[in-house]
Order: C-alpha cells, then structure tokens, then sequence
C-alpha cells in the first residue's frame, strides 16, 4: 500500500443534504501566561473534600451524596421499539421516569435533576455508533413537541434551534455541540444487548454507573445538558444552536459530514470533556490504520489449548494511554510468541478488543500443539500470568488468564509460516505512547493503540487508530505501521482521519467561560490541550471563524464498563453552563 500524506475521506463523508423541519478531551496549560503543568487525574476524595467555591450553591445543589447509595438499580433493561418512537410516549422511557418521579435515574434532592431525567431518558434509547437512528428520531421530537425549528440530516445528525430569552433575543447566538452515539462495551459474562437493551443505571458511591455495561456519559451528558437547557423557561441565555452529531467514536463521521452553514453563531461549546477542573483548548489529530496479514490455512489433529486474557481495566485510547495499561492484544502476541521460542504449535485462532479507540481489555486465540509439549505450554501460560502481575505492580487487579485443553480431530489451523508472520507481525507492531511534548513536560504528543485483532476470511485483521498533535508525527508513525506490515507480507488501509484542533490565542468566548469558572469555583480553570480527539478540529476545518472551548463533568474511565459519571461534578457543571450562557449577552 502506498501511504499517502492525507488520506482522501471515504465517500460517505461528503457534505450531506439537510431536510428543515417546519417550526412545530493532556497538555495542560495555565490561564496566566500559558505556563504548563503536567496534568494528573483529580485525587477524588480529597478534591470533594477540599474545593472551595467562591460563590457556594444553594442547599439543594450540594445533596449528601450518601444519602442516595441505598437505591441500587434505576431501572431494568428494556427493549426499545426497534421503529423508533417520540421518547416521551415510551413504555421504556416512562418506567424509567416512574422510578424516581421528577428527579429521573438520580433520587432525592439532587441539583441539575433537569439533567439527569433527560440523561435517563437517553440512557433507555440503544444509541451504539451506527445504530443512531433512534436517538436522532427522539431529539428531532423533542424539538418538535416545543415548536422549535429542527434539521435532520441524511446521516442522523440534528441540529435544534432556540430564540433567545427576553433580553437576549439580539444576542449572538451561542453553539452548543455533543455527539449522541457511544461506545459499547460489557463485561464477558453480561448479557446486555446494546441493539435493544436501554442501560441499567444506578447510583454508587457519588456516582452514576451502567449494570456491567458503558455508562454513555461520553457523551450522553452533553445531550442532555442542552435539553434540559431548551427544556426550561426560566434560563437566561442567548439564542441557542444546538448541533448534536453522530458516529463520533468512530471517527467523528457525523461532524465531517454535517453542514455548518445554517448556524450563525461564532462561538461554540463543546461539551465533550471529562475533567471538570479544565477548559480545553485544542486536540490531536488522529488516522486509522487496518493491516492484513493473509492467512494458508489446512486441516489437522492433536491437542487444542484455548488462551483468554481477561480483567483489564482498558479505557480511552487517547486520555488513558499515557497510563501503559495492558493491552490484551499486545499482550497475547507477547506470549505466543515466547511459546513458539520453545515449543511447535499453529494457530487455529486469534482476536481481541471490540474498538480502536479502546485499549482492548481482552483477547483469545487457540493454538493446536503436540500433546507431550501441552504441559510444558501450560506452565509457561502461568508463569507469564506472573511476570505480569509482577510488572503492573498491583495496577491491572483484574487481569486473568485462563486455559483450556481439548483433543481435537481435523481441526482447521494456520500453516506454520503464516502461524510465524502473524504472531511476528503482532509482536513488532507498535503501541502505547510513542512522544512527550517537546515543549510540555509530560504531555502525550504522539501514540497509536492496537484496538482490535479480528479474523478475515482472507486473513488476520490488526486496526490500529493513530493519534498526535503533529501531523508530521502522525504520519511518521503510519509509515512505520505500513512497513512492518508490508514486511511480514500484509497490506494496510487507512480511514477516518481527521484533523488536529490547534490553540488559537486569541478568544472571546475563553475569557467569559474563565471568569465564569471563577465565579463558580473560586479558582482559575486549566487551560489544557488534550490527547484525545474532539469535533471542534473538524468544525474549525469548515468553519474557520469559529471560537471553540470544550468543558464537561468529570467521566471517568470511559470506553470501559467501569465507566461513571461523577454526580457531584455534574450539579457543578451544569450551574458554570448556565452562568456561561447568562453572562454571553
């Protein structure tokens, strides 16, 4: 494959034509003088313990967290009407609201409940990545039942537009951005099905969680913190432009194909960040890479050990990589391949992770051996269970690995030289963390992650999505997938690539959403770079005028199912939203 310097867009990404309805997140830098720290997680009980908030938040905004760990489960999985419905006429989404009446999936006197009821009523909507339809349909009604203008496009993307409050009416009108789709991720043992199933949510520990299942909080929060905002009267904002895209996880595909010149406003909010103490400012670019490495396959016979790696804790390929969490496919091509330096075997099968954007949290393969050599594989299988428990230091408490024997006759299995090229290909491939900043200490730059090892009828699958802030670097890293590809006799593919979100120094919104944050903290925000990807490169490549900052709650360990939404940090950030949009008159 000839790797080109940019990869031309698939033709589903051309400008898509709209319908008009009738009316009815690094590199961390310092505010003051761009100085930049290393960033760090929030140590979070010390931070709930220790904020101070200059201007302290009514009584019934600060609930007692505790309080609420008694109600276990919000509300069952349910089927959704495959036709899709009005959610406010529902079954699914009506029993959910009937749990906790007026408060949604959070009880008692939780601040920013307007949030959380529509974040349930998302939450019961199947919204995977290409399975928009459905949520598209309900914010399309949702405009409708209030007789605001709407506009669907042929890729489910919606946009939703709202006059502003009296005194706002002249106002420039502000842009309030998220995406509807999310990563599906489950436990190995859930039986969730992400095609019909709404979430199980519940409350736990200040936060809110999905039974064994991807909460959606990235970036279900931003969706429904713009409907509880259109859904209230008694607001006060400017005239609002509400662009919510789709297939963001895979690519940002509903945001290369929406069409911004129906928006007026300039300014626009992103709402797809997961630490609270920040205001983002700009991202990394980022390519996916597909490698193929073609398979011969016979018949034969003997003994078939079966090797899962499992329990890891995984999470976002772009905000958690710096973190050298296992990754399970890297991880089984290290132990195959310390196998095959002592004992004989063919590969009958291998595959691992579900998305490129995940650091995948588990992979299988199968290996047909002699059977006097099973003894001494299976030995090796646990001493390597041990070398790495010994290496993560306690900090992948999950990780298993399990075995299992079967004698087997005229099984279909690799030949030996293809057997070698893909185990070889899978150990030589790159990933993790590739660069620091060279102007930010501890700033991730450059990385790409081994999502995702699938069999092809024609071969062995490695998809790969590459990140970095320098598009030099990110091309560099792509090269050097495509060679280690090509030199185990594969051939590569590139998709989805988009841009890099650049810093512009010069803002208007910034400064309001700074003093703003002031007001509600009582402290300066983090202005900060970030790792992972957002929209707002791709928006500013069609709308260069644009002025984009993106802030949310903090999520923690999304793309996983350990993924929780901090409900604490969402009352909060729902009060700085509101006084944002106040204070753009």
């Amino acid at each position: 494959m000839a790797v080109p310097g940019n990869a031309l867009p698939a033709a589903h990404y051309a400008e898509a034509a709209f319908q008009v309805q009738a009316p009815g997140g690094g590199v961390v830098l310092q505010h003051r003088g761009l100085q930049r720290p290393v960033p760090g997680l929030f140590s979070l009980a010390a931070e709930r313990c220790e904020q101070v908030i200059a201007q302290p938040l009514a009584p019934e905004f600060l609930p007692d967290i505790d309080a609420h760990l008694g109600h276990a489960t919000v509300a069952p999985a349910g089927v959704y009407p495959m036709q899709g419905c009005p959610a406010g006429h529902d079954p699914i989404v009506q029993h959910h609201q009937a749990a906790f009446p007026g408060m949604g999936c959070v009880p008692g006197g939780v601040g920013a409940k307007e949030v959380f009821r529509f974040f349930e009523e998302i939450s019961a909507i199947p919204r995977g990545s290409r399975d928009t339809k459905r949520i598209s349909d309900y914010l399309v009604a949702f405009a409708k039942e209030r007789d605001l203008k709407v506009i669907q496009d042929e890729v489910n993307n919606v946009i939703i537009f709202q006059p502003g409050t009296p005194g706002y009416e002249e106002s420039e009108p502000v842009i309030l951005q998220g995406h509807m789709d999310m990563v599906c991720e489950k436990t190995s043992d859930s039986t969730h099905d992400f095609k019909n199933d709404g979430l199980e949510l519940y409350v736990e520990d200040g936060f809110l969680k999905a039974k064994d299942t991807t909460l959606g909080g990235d970036d279900g929060v931003a969706v429904a913190m713009a409907l509880a905002l259109m859904d209230s009267e008694d607001i006060p904002h400017p005239p609002i432009e509400a662009v919510f895209t789709v297939d963001e996880e895979l690519g940002m595909e509903g945001a290369e194909a929406i069409d911004l010149s129906v928006l007026k406003g300039k300014k626009l909010i992103n709402l797809d960040s997961e630490e609270e103490k920040t205001l983002t400012v700009g991202c990394a670019g980022g390519v996916r890479y597909q490698g193929l490495i073609p398979v011969e396959k016979k018949t034969a016979s003997g003994e078939v050990i079966k090797i899962t790696i499992q329990g890891l804790l995984g999470g976002h390929s772009g905000e958690e990589i710096h973190r050298q969490r296992g990754n399970a496919n890297k991880m089984m091509a290290r132990l195959l391949y310390h196998i095959a330096g002592e004992k004989n075997y063919r590969l009958s099968e291998i595959y691992g992770g579900s998305k490129d954007n995940v650091i995948a949290m588990e992979a299988h393969a199968s290996i047909l051996a002699e059977p006097e050599d099973c003894e001494e594989i299976l030995a090796m299988i646990r001493d390597m269970e041990s070398i790495w428990n010994a290496e993560f230091m306690g900090e992948e408490p999950g990780l298993t690995v399990k075995t299992e024997t079967e004698k087997v006759e005229n099984i279909v299995v690799f030949s030996k030289d293809t057997t070698q090229k893909v185990v070889g290909y899978l150990t030589a491939c790159p990933n993790g963390l590739k660069e620091y900043s060279r102007k930010v200490a501890g700033a991730t730059e450059t990385s790409l992650n081994l999502g995702v090892v699938s069999m092809k009828e024609n071969g062995v699958e490695a998809a790969f999505l590459i990140r970095s802030a320098v598009d030099s670097r990110k091309q560099q890293v792509l090269e050097e997938v495509d060679a280690v590809t090509k030199a185990f006799g594969g051939s590569g593919s590139l998709s989805s690539e988009y841009q890099a979100w650049q810093y512009k120094p010069q803002s208007e919104l910034r400064p309001v959403m700074v003093e703003a944050y002031k007001e509600v903290y009582g402290k300066e925000p983090e202005i900060c770079i970030i790792h992972g990807g957002l929209e707002c490169g791709i928006f500013l490549g069609k709308r260069p005028d644009l002025d984009c900052v993106s802030c949310g709650p903090d999520v923690l360990d999304i793309h996983s199912y350990n993924e929780r939404l901090d409900i604490a940090s969402t009352q909060r950030s729902w009060e700085f939203l509101k006084l944002v949009l106040k204070n753009c008159k």
